[in-house]
């Protein structure tokens, strides 16, 4: 299967890294013209240089922006006007006792991990209904079923993500434009080291680490390994192209086995 994405345009948020820039490199790979998206001059330049590193010649706009603002997505919409392909990748994560978490932190996960989809969807989806082509995918995450007692807070805007996905969906029926949502597994990322190091010996050595992590705390994966950023980048790429012109309104899963249901 040879996904072609020429003459199309995505934005991925929060790209400069980790699964983003795993995304923002799949799409470019395909023949997309990619924005790379993040807060920093510095952070965007790098993370276009390491994906420029791994596809020659690929077409990119650097999109510099807390996205997670109003302000910032009205940046996205003047430097991105026309955007064919919407990936809500950028999320925020972290650890905490369930009971310590106060109000403003709450605030902080869903406008964050769920407001900005919504904002940037509602910018973008008329134009592409329009069009009667897009597709808009959001990145969930396995914690939106199997709710982690270490971060209820995250788990649980990532199940409300599931839920805008899907509203979405239905008000793109008929429209040739798909919505959907990838429930990422447990995925190997900077971030998710330094998380993994908050729950088991930092003396450890990251093999040995992870697989301590795995075991005690994501016993439930079938592949017992935590996913490649570039295994989630191919379902995106998938979504993202003309052969998934039927998978909308659905929450489809790169999880290593990690949910325990044999329904997607």
């Amino acid at each position: 299967m040879r996904i072609d994405l020429e003459g199309t345009t995505a934005l991925v948020t929060g790209s400069t890294q980790g699964i983003g820039l795993a995304i923002a490199t799949g799409l470019a790979s395909a023949g997309a013209r990619v924005a790379v998206n993040g807060r920093s001059e510095s952070s965007v330049q790098r993370g276009m240089a390491e994906l420029r590193a791994a596809v020659p010649g690929a077409d990119l706009i650097a999109l510099v922006a807390d996205i997670s603002t109003a302000e910032g997505s009205a940046t996205a919409v003047e430097l991105v006007p026309d955007v064919d392909i919407l990936v809500n990748n950028l999320g925020i994560f972290g650890a905490q006792p369930v009971l310590e978490i106060d109000d403003d932190e709450w605030r902080r996960y869903f406008d964050v991990n769920v407001l900005t989809a919504v904002r940037l969807t509602r910018l973008y989806l008329p134009a592409m209904m329009q069009r009667r082509w897009g597709r808009v995918l959001n990145i969930a995450s396995d914690s939106a079923i199997v709710i982690p007692t270490e971060m209820v807070h995250y788990g649980v805007s990532k199940t409300a993500l599931l839920g805008v996905s899907r509203g979405y969906a239905k008000e793109a029926a008929g429209t040739g434009v798909t919505v959907n949502s990838v429930i990422a597994g447990p995925t190997h990322t900077k971030g998710v080291e330094d998380f993994v190091y908050e729950l088991v010996d930092a003396a450890l050595p990251w093999d040995e680490a992870q697989h301590e992590f795995m075991i005690k705390h994501r016993p439930q994966s079938l592949l017992q390994r935590l996913i490649e950023p570039e295994e989630i980048a191919n379902m995106v790429v998938y979504l993202s192209s003309r052969f998934a012109s039927a998978t909308t309104g659905a929450a489809v899963r790169v999880d290593g086995g990690y949910v325990d249901s044999i329904v997607p």
